[in-house]
């Protein structure tokens, strides 16, 4: 029996780490997935290393449809190698890769929920849980999701656990200011306010 765990991360690089401890620990890359804001542009498509050389980052192409999701997985490359653009209804521009990005464009289409919130839930996340999830992403957070063996759970959270956020007490501190659920058609965060959150919570990127 496999289990999704996922965690949030203030910052893309302590999200990227997890992801390369998950496979060095044998979580196969197709069982992984990393969704990123990148309302602050910190992918910048033009710094990447194009794979065959033509000097256009082929993991773009498809940005805004997740065509583009996965197309880097395989081999030995890892996950990160298939990083891509895409929007996400309430999130805006992400950077992302892996079955969870690739179910959420799909569920976006159709989900009353909304695409991240449908594909989490499908997964057994919590409806609690996929919208605070969501929510984070919005507010500029990375997102780490794993579909592990149920024996093993433990031992992939622990490693998912280091530098991950407390998404209850997160979620606690939003909605004292009000908020109630991830809302798929609110207005993205922008690059100011996503600084100012990560200002507010001790995340600036590293």
């Amino acid at each position: 029996m496999t289990v999704t765990i996922s965690r949030l991360y203030d910052n893309h690089n302590d999200a990227q780490q997890a992801v390369r401890r998950l496979e060095a620990a044998g979580v196969p890359h197709s069982d992984i997935s990393i969704v990123a804001n990148n309302s602050d542009s910190w992918f910048n498509t033009d710094k990447k290393v194009d794979r065959d050389g033509d000097g256009v980052d082929d993991r773009a192409e498809g940005a805004g449809t997740g065509a583009g999701i996965g197309a880097g997985v395989g081999g030995t490359a890892g996950l990160l190698a298939g990083l891509g653009l895409l929007a996400i209804p309430g999130l805006g521009p992400v950077v992302a890769a892996g079955w969870l990005a690739a179910t959420a464009v799909g569920a976006a289409a159709g989900a009353a929920t909304g695409g991240i919130v449908g594909a989490l839930t499908q997964a057994g996340v919590s409806e609690e849980e996929a919208h605070s999830y969501a929510e984070g992403v919005r507010r500029g957070g990375t997102l780490v999701s794993a579909r592990v063996a149920d024996a093993d759970q433990s031992r992939f959270d622990a490693i998912l656990n280091e530098s991950a956020i407390n998404l209850r007490d997160r979620s606690a501190a939003w909605q004292k200011a009000g908020w109630k659920s991830f809302d798929p058609a609110s207005k993205p965060y922008g690059a100011e306010e996503i600084r100012k959150e990560r200002q507010q919570y001790g995340g600036a990127l590293r």
